[in-house]
């Protein structure tokens, strides 16, 4: 389903002190600064798995999952989604994957939910049968109800999140990739989410990709996880592989911080 090869993409980031003076200094001469958000990543996955994604910030994530979906060309390497090469097939590419980033929105911000999600159904041209039976399923198990008939600037954080899952859901995609999900969500609003994943990875085949900061969720949904680091794979295992990092640990969030001290990160 899902095959990287030898991926690298680099960034110039300009830098400078504060001050009047270094500012009028950089319109002369900018310093810049390379970072390498992907060093060399290779990786394959499978029909119909789930995968945590998961690293420190500025690991590489985002930029993964950015280059998977066609948003970002890397600088060398390749890349395989279902057979297409994500950045050079877009259009066929965008109709089969569902893309959520917990920071960006894919709602109309002023008008209701469901105009949103009739726009997207003439965007990816869906039958009106299986658009009706696809919102009256995910409105069922995300609890989304009056939230149809609110903008999206009025929904809280979790309320949105919600509708952005269901969003990316409504065109039943092969691959759907979760970039921080659950952000913000309350203890019953990330069962919900997680147990909507669960659902539509068992009765509809789809491959997740799930990058988060929050190690219950990687407990409860991942059936593999990866470890990213400076760009870099550091790890490709189960669950059971990460505890092996710290047995000792008390809690997910000492076990996530002794795998990262444990590579470095």
């Amino acid at each position: 389903m899902i095959q990287v090869e030898h991926l690298c993409k680099t960034y110039r980031v300009a830098r400078r002190d504060g001050g009047l003076w270094h500012a009028v200094k950089a319109l002369g001469k900018r310093e810049t600064h390379e970072v390498r958000a992907l060093d060399d990543l290779s990786f394959t996955i499978g029909d119909g798995e789930i995968v945590g994604y998961i690293g420190v910030n500025g690991a590489g994530k985002s930029t993964t999952i950015k280059v998977l979906s066609g948003i970002l060309v890397p600088d060398s390497g390749t890349c395989l989604v279902d057979g297409r090469v994500p950045w050079k097939e877009r259009k066929a590419h965008a109709a089969e994957i569902g893309v959520v980033f917990g920071q960006r929105s894919q709602l109309w911000w002023d008008v209701p939910v469901a105009d949103s999600y009739d726009l997207l159904r003439e965007i990816y041209r869906m039958d009106p049968v299986r658009y009706r039976r696809n919102l009256e399923e995910m409105t069922e198990l995300l609890d989304l109800g009056e939230l149809l008939r609110t903008p999206a600037r009025q929904l809280s954080l979790g309320q949105r999140m919600r509708c952005e899952i269901a969003a990316s859901m409504l065109h039943d995609p092969k691959v759907l990739f979760l970039d921080e999900p659950t952000i913000g969500l309350d203890a019953v609003s990330k069962l919900a989410v997680r147990g909507f994943i669960h659902r539509m990875n068992a009765e509809r085949g789809t491959t997740v990709i799930l990058t988060t900061h929050d190690m219950q969720d990687i407990e409860a949904l991942a059936t593999r996880i990866l470890l990213i680091g400076h760009g870099k794979l550091l790890l490709d295992g189960t669950f059971e592989d990460v505890r092996a990092a710290d047995p000792a640990a008390h809690s997910l969030d000492e076990l996530a911080a002794a795998l990262y001290a444990r590579y470095g990160m």
